[in-house]
C-alpha cells in the first residue's frame, strides 16, 4: 500500500524545491567541468556509465539505505540493536551488508577489546556525506511521484 502524502506548508515544499533546484544546478557544473578534463572528449559516457553503476551498485541494494538511516537517526548502534531497528532483516543479509557498507568506508565497525567483546557499527563522516547527497535525489522523486506536496 503506497505511503500518504507528506503535506507541507506551501513555502517550506517550496524552499524545498528550490533546494533541489540548486543540488540539480551544482551536479550540471560538476558534470561541466569533469567534461572539460575528459580524456575521450566533452563526455566519457563509459566513465560516467561506470561510476553510475558503482553508485547503484552501492546504494541500490535492498537493506543498505534502511541501515545508514537508522545508524544517522540512532546513531552508533550494536548488531543486535540494528537488527531490532530492521524490521525483517535476517541476521546473514545484515552481516553481509554490514561488512559491505564498512568495505566501501560508509561504515565503522568499532571494536571495545572488553570485556566483554563490544563491537559499535557508526556511520562515517563519508557515509553522513552520502547521506546528503541523497537526501535531494529523494526529495525530488517525492515530488514526482506526489508523494510530498503542499497544503
Amino acid at each position: 500500500m503506497p505511503e500518504p502524502p507528506l503535506t507541507l506548508p506551501k513555502l517550506v515544499l517550496e524552499d524545498v524545491e528550490t533546494h533541489v533546484a540548486d543540488t540539480i544546478s551544482n551536479g550540471t557544473h560538476i558534470r561541466s567541468v569533469l567534461a572539460k578534463h575528459s580524456t575521450n572528449g566533452p563526455w566519457n559516457t563509459e566513465w560516467e556509465v561506470e561510476a553510475a553503476v558503482e553508485a547503484l551498485h552501492v546504494f541500490g541494494s535492498r537493506w543498505t539505505i534502511e541501515i545508514l538511516s537508522t545508524l544517522y537517526i540512532a546513531g552508533p548502534r550494536r548488531f543486535n540493536q540494528l537488527k531490532n531497528l530492521l524490521s525483517g532483516i535476517s541476521s546473514r543479509t545484515l552481516s553481509d551488508k554490514l561488512r559491505f557498507l564498512v568495505e566501501e568506508n560508509l561504515v565503522i565497525r568499532q571494536v571495545d577489546d572488553g570485556p566483554p567483546v563490544r563491537v559499535d557499527y557508526i556511520l562515517s563522516e563519508h557515509g553522513v556525506t552520502c547521506g546528503r547527497l541523497l537526501s535531494p535525489l529523494v526529495a525530488h522523486l517525492k515530488i514526482c511521484n506526489g508523494s510530498l506536496k503542499s497544503n
